[in-house]
């Protein structure tokens, strides 16, 4: 089948992955004018995550790149500590800066997937045969699915199922992240100053100790938040976080360094789809179960674009039974994840004095931590599907026909 899938970050390539082995025919069209590589470090955990990578080929490589984990310190306004966690509380068993992840998918992929970046699509028009497509610039297009893997302000989503306002709710917080010149010699991992309801946090590059990236979370009720204005982000931020003591002012001052492509500012909120599909068009991952921080997001996609391409294989050409199936099979899942996502905000930055002092007191007891990070595990576990894919080798082979190939 002729299969576009809108985002190129993680779900999409990873799609287009299995798609290609299974021998359709995928097209990725991506906003962004080239792969975003920007992004906090995301991580793998438990049997499931570290299955699909293993299928997909990408486990090995993975771990060549890993970052060893993230031990995240929090200290309050004097500087003192006032909690430690471990590398495994963040890191799971395989963490990765997210950019070089997104890099190994759409090389994984690429041989097979006709890449669009720098465009999007502007409308859909669906009959029982297929699913008619407008682009912001390429010419209009004709597939038979249409995916919507764009995350949680999709495209795909609004176009199709309605706007976001129906499926998406803030939960109280925002979130920004940037990368920054380590000039002030901060070590790796994540050293963070706590006041009730905000952390501003950071650390070095695991790979680069040359470069750091910025944490910044605060509580908030939902704003009305430009995400595409760089200056007016700037300028929030500035606000919120301009009273904490060193090293803020320094991170702060580095937001000037910061292209427009590396600042990410969003709420942190989650996505709640009633019913992942409609006729010919699907969602995945954040788009139809999405948590910004927190929620396992990443792993979840990977599983979901495995099972989805899996079901549409063992359907042989019935894409109903398949997005059916696909769907009872992961929403449970990623729903369980998902719920980690509503307690990020509270977690690390508990909105009240008390709140932080409960926190630091509870998780300094190593039997709650080792109690959660053994939850995370077990709510990360689904009986994945049997598939027959053709050998990587094989079908990017398939793939190099003149059609397909970044573009």
């Amino acid at each position: 089948m002729r299969i576009l899938i809108s985002g190129a970050g993680v779900g999409g390539p990873a799609l287009a992955h299995w798609l290609a082995r299974y021998g359709h025919r995928p097209t990725v069209v991506e906003l962004a004018p080239a792969l975003r590589a920007g992004g906090q470090a995301v991580d793998f955990r438990g049997p499931t995550h570290l299955t699909v990578l293993r299928r997909m080929g990408l486990l090995d490589e993975l771990r060549e790149r890993r970052t060893g984990g993230t031990p995240m310190t929090f200290t309050d306004v004097r500087g003192r500590t006032r909690l430690r966690l471990p590398a495994e509380f963040a890191g799971g068993e395989v963490e990765i800066r997210r950019g070089d992840l997104v890099r190994l998918l759409h090389r994984h992929s690429a041989p097979g997937t006709e890449y669009l970046f720098g465009d999007t699509v502007t409308a859909l028009r669906q009959d029982a045969d297929g699913v008619d497509v407008t682009f912001r610039h390429a010419p209009a297009r004709r597939f038979d699915l249409v995916i919507g893997a764009d995350g949680l302000h999709s495209r795909v989503r609004a176009l199709a199922f309605g706007p976001e306002r129906q499926y998406v709710r803030h939960l109280g917080y925002y979130a920004a992240t940037w990368p920054f010149a380590n000039r002030l010699g901060l070590p790796a991992g994540s050293a963070g100053t706590n006041t009730p309801g905000r952390l501003a946090a950071a650390g070095a590059d695991p790979h680069d100790p040359g470069r750091a990236g910025a944490l910044l979370l605060f509580a908030a009720p939902e704003l009305a938040l430009d995400r595409h204005d760089p200056a007016a982000l700037k300028t929030l931020l500035r606000e919120r976080f301009a009273d904490l003591p060193h090293p803020v002012p320094h991170l702060l001052a580095t937001l000037d360094e910061a292209e427009d492509g590396d600042l990410y500012v969003d709420s942190i909120s989650r996505a709640d789809v009633p019913a992942w599909s409609d006729g010919r068009i699907a969602l995945l991952g954040d788009a139809a179960c999405g948590a910004t921080i927190g929620g396992m997001g990443t792993g979840t996609a990977l599983v979901a674009a495995y099972v989805l391409a899996t079901e549409l294989a063992r359907a042989d050409g019935d894409h109903r039974a398949a997005l059916t199936r696909y769907e009872r099979t992961v929403r449970p899942y990623a729903q369980r994840c998902q719920r980690g996502g509503d307690r990020t905000g509270p977690f690390l930055a508990p909105r009240t004095a008390p709140g932080l002092w409960l926190r630091n007191t509870l998780l300094s007891r190593p039997a709650l931590l080792n109690r959660m990070l053994a939850m995370g595990e077990e709510v990360a576990t689904l009986d994945l599907p049997e598939g027959r894919p053709r050998p990587a080798a094989v079908a990017a082979e398939a793939g190099a026909d003149g059609r397909s190939g970044a573009v």
